[in-house]
């Protein structure tokens, strides 16, 4: 073999040859063709394999975005609602589920970024991107590639009507442990707060409606009765005047006042918790007596005081007055001895014609108002006239004291058959007013609160036993809301107005509830379905207590130890244990009716009556401002549809 180097016209011979031999040869285009065509079969094959990398990443990261925001939505809370802030714990719920379900660094990828916005029908949008590094196509100068994608969690609401039975008795006045508000003050963010979270998740055409039954030892639905479903007549716990058949004797004086100068005036009543000191002093400033035998005598007052009055459940209603410069004269004259008839009072049960009440049209609300009674003063001839207002609480109607609760007739437990509608002329199934004003505790003396005769028939005494009104044990909550649609104000004005006073019994609240929400009863026309569309049912019941009743209050069964409807001082079962096996037995009815209960204790520990009416998952303890909010915010969640809307 030749080692050395080829001669130049050996090579250059060479060489043409070659190519004219190359040139003419077909076999070397088909070389030429492969090595150029390579170039876009290797873009094709890189391109797809990166592009496949990239659609994975990007179906990945779609499912992460999805996944962070209906955590993000799910997390929301009324108060965030409320505000429009994004509380921390709902960024770290979303970026917890966006990172178990994309991590950093998966597929090679750089970059990655999570963002999350509340939108301002609170729906929960996102932005999820990363970058694609990739291989093949690096070699044409496409060295990655962006990867952007969008998400949004919301939550859709069918047609739903809300009732909202709310625990306002006294102790609502405290404040729980940490709260900056009692529990009243938190309850009215907190239903405020959720009626926003509601009305911003509806969609258009869909109608949402809103009652509330505030309940204590009654409930106030005399508004939103027929005139037709009160009783013409009722008998309440009253009195008459008595002659003992006696005569005293004794001295008589004319006495009378005269104004004249100076003002008096009464301030604007508050609740509070310490009367006010009593600063009036008098000065007489003259004296003496007239011509016609009259010692007088001329006072001036000045300084302050306060009427208190301490209601049930310890709140104090307490009215200021003042005097500047209040001059009177005081005028006396000795007439000499006078025998007169004694009389004393006879406590027994009084019947009164309470028509007057009812409006002349029957199918439109009672008017209310008040009668007059023979009740009043002292029991000596005279003027003894005491004014019974309607207030708008009742009494039930009909029912009686059951031994089985397994069986319990609703033919003869008409307080419990929510949907009977009343017949006019048939008072046991019409509703009757509560008259507090002639509710006396018959036998029991203020002097007294110890034990209690319970005097069923008459008894005599000539002074005044305790007074269910007077004494504070007749409480009559705020009126009642049917179901409605009802804007921001209207919430605001209604929650804002609740009154809190009396004492804790849930059956009566349960009760009107399910009546006010039943498609099938005493407001059939006004809850039926609407265009064919199928209405959800809810029935949110929140407690901040025990059953706590008390046997000297003026309650939906009248006084309980006197009138004896459903309970008597004999019973087996105290009056604690029949209020809650009649919840039990008012909630099944309600359930009966395809309504959801929610069940929240708010500041105490769920009653098992409660979480058992409610049921699993639907019964919440709440010990704070932040659980209560969190507990609505799900129970708005769980009544809507919760999903990607893109």
């Amino acid at each position: 073999m030749f080692m050395g180097q080829w001669p130049d016209k050996i090579v250059k011979q060479h060489t043409a040859g070659f190519l004219s031999r190359l040139a003419c040869d077909a076999s070397g285009n088909t070389l030429m063709i492969v090595a150029v065509s390579l170039v876009p079969i290797l873009a094709m094959i890189g391109g797809g394999i990166d592009m496949g990398r990239g659609y994975l990443s990007e179906s990945r990261l779609q499912q992460a975005c999805d996944s962070g925001v209906l955590a993000a939505r799910k997390k929301l809370g009324g108060t965030a609602a409320a505000t429009g802030a994004v509380p921390a714990a709902v960024k770290t719920a979303g970026d917890q589920f966006f990172d178990m379900n994309f991590q950093a660094g998966a597929y090679a990828t750089t970059g990655r970024d999570f963002q999350m916005t509340v939108e301002d029908d609170f729906s929960i949008s996102g932005v999820a991107s990363v970058t694609v590094p990739t291989t093949l196509m690096n070699i044409f100068g496409y060295t990655s590639l962006p990867i952007t994608v969008n998400c949004q969690a919301k939550i859709n609401f069918s047609n739903t009507d809300v009732m909202m039975v709310l625990d306002t008795t006294g102790s609502m006045n405290q404040t729980n442990s940490g709260d900056p508000k009692s529990r009243i003050g938190v309850l009215r963010d907190t239903v405020k707060a959720f009626h926003t979270q509601l009305e911003a998740a509806k969609t258009p055409g869909t109608r949402i409606r809103y009652g509330f039954v505030p309940y204590s030892t009654n409930v106030n639905v005399g508004g939103l009765l027929k005139s037709s479903w009160l009783v013409d007549s009722w008998t309440y716990s009253g009195r008459e005047r008595h002659d003992t058949g006696t005569t005293t004797t004794f001295d008589e004086w004319d006495q009378r006042w005269e104004y004249v100068s100076g003002t008096f005036a009464w301030g604007t009543a508050y609740y509070g918790t310490v009367c006010p000191p009593y600063t009036v002093t008098s000065v007489v400033i003259d004296s003496g007596t007239d011509s016609n035998g009259y010692e007088w005598w001329t006072r001036r007052y000045g300084g302050s005081g306060a009427y208190c009055n301490t209601e049930a459940g310890g709140r104090m209603l307490i009215t200021p007055y003042t005097y500047s410069n209040y001059t009177e004269t005081y005028f006396q004259k000795y007439k000499g001895p006078e025998t007169v008839a004694n009389w004393d009072w006879k406590y027994l049960p009084v019947t009164l014609d309470v028509s007057t009440f009812k409006n002349a049209n029957p199918e439109l609300p009672p008017v209310g108002g008040k009668i007059s009674t023979d009740m009043g003063g002292s029991p000596e001839p005279g003027n003894h006239n005491m004014d019974a207002w309607y207030n708008g609480c009742i009494e039930e109607r009909d029912t009686y004291e059951i031994t089985d609760y397994g069986n319990v007739d609703l033919t003869r437990a008409l307080d419990l058959d929510l949907d009977l509608v009343p017949t006019s002329g048939v008072p046991a199934t019409q509703w009757r007013p509560q008259l507090r004003d002639v509710a006396w505790d018959r036998g029991l003396t203020w002097s007294n609160w110890s034990s209690w005769p319970w005097v069923v028939g008459e008894s005599f005494y000539d002074g005044d036993y305790i007074h269910s009104g007077w004494s504070g044990y007749a409480a009559c909550p705020s009126p009642a809301r049917k179901l409605a649609e009802m804007t921001t104000g209207d919430v605001a004005t209604y929650v804002d107005g609740l009154v809190v006073q009396g004492n804790t019994y849930h059956d009566i609240g349960m009760i009107w509830g399910g009546r006010l929400l039943s498609p099938t009863g005493l407001f059939a026309t006004d809850n039926a379905d609407v265009s064919g569309k199928p209405t959800q049912r809810h029935l949110i019941f929140l407690t901040d207590g025990q059953t706590a009743p008390n046997e000297l209050s003026y309650s939906s069964y009248g006084i309980e130890g006197l009138d004896r409807r459903r309970w008597a001082p004999s019973s087996a079962l105290t009056l604690t244990q029949v209020i809650e096996k009649r919840f039990t037995v008012a909630c099944n009815e309600v359930k009966k009716k395809n309504v959801t209960v929610w069940v929240i204790s708010f500041g105490t520990t769920l009653n098992p009556i409660l979480s058992d009416c409610a049921g699993p998952g639907h019964a919440f303890e709440a010990s704070s401002a932040a659980q209560l909010s969190t507990t609505f915010s799900n129970i708005a969640e769980a009544m809507g549809d919760l999903r990607i809307s893109k």
